[in-house]
């Protein structure tokens, strides 16, 4: 039971720099032997935490442009919702096959531009308004209908369609994050569905991770958060293979 707090550390420093540390710490939760539905409500109030307290070191760094960020949470709000509703309606294997071709084509684009990440102009207020709220919504539909990756296309989105740098572009995801996690852990926590046992040192291991993760992102920006994307995305892409061939 002990290696899942590694585990927990590991996904909090992943998520923290690129997101995508819930296809870590989920993972070792179902490894451990949870049933799901106890591994992905202990991995929920586990996480939310450190991600909370990550947002609010990129905020007192000054690395969230607010009107963007609550824009955005509202759209993943709605979209989240939308995307769970669609699940009942598509096969899920469907996306699984989409994602199989895009992810790839994500990477190469992170990989081979080189001015990814790097502040640009960026849209009239009132463009870039409406363009976060879009983000936020279509974020939140691929949330809501299958979920992993998601902070990490946040961020992708973020720089390339709204113009952010790296830094400002994770301390916004990290405001959606954890403004869009609070109302999953209160429903998990009425339900009683949570392991305190488990997940309460693992809130400590993730934060603990988390912590070291956000001081590695603002410290070195893009020298350490635009390789860890990559990173993410490949975990992504051996997810969806698995998935598939299971």
């Amino acid at each position: 039971m002990w290696v899942i707090y590694p585990l927990l550390f590991l996904a909090g420093f992943v998520d923290a720099i690129a997101g995508g540390g819930g296809l870590i710490s989920l993972s070792g939760y179902l490894a451990v032997g949870l049933p799901p539905h106890i591994a992905v409500a202990t991995n929920k109030f586990s996480t939310f935490i450190g991600t909370g307290i990550s947002a609010g070191m990129f905020v007192r760094g000054g690395h969230v442009k607010w009107d963007a960020a609550l824009l955005s949470f509202t759209g993943a709000v709605i979209g989240s919702v939308l995307g769970a509703k669609l699940v009942l309606l598509v096969d899920d294997r469907t996306l699984a096959w989409v994602l199989l071709i895009a992810i790839p084509l994500v990477a190469g684009f992170v990989l081979f531009r080189r001015d990814f990440g790097t502040p640009v102009k960026t849209l009239p207020d009132r463009r870039l308004r409406l363009v976060a709220l879009l983000i936020g919504f279509a974020v939140g539909c691929y949330d809501g209908f299958f979920g992993p990756g998601t902070g990490t296309f946040l961020i992708i989105a973020f720089t390339t369609v709204l113009g952010l740098d790296l830094l400002t572009a994770c301390g916004n995801t990290k405001i959606v994050n954890f403004a869009s996690n609070i109302a999953a852990v209160g429903t998990f926590i009425a339900s009683g569905h949570i392991d305190y046992r488990l997940g309460a040192p693992c809130a400590a291991c993730f934060i603990l991770g988390s912590l070291t993760g956000t001081r590695l992102a603002i410290n070195n920006g893009s020298r350490i958060i635009r390789p860890m994307i990559l990173v993410v995305i490949t975990m992504l892409l051996v997810k969806v293979l698995v998935d598939l061939l299971s």
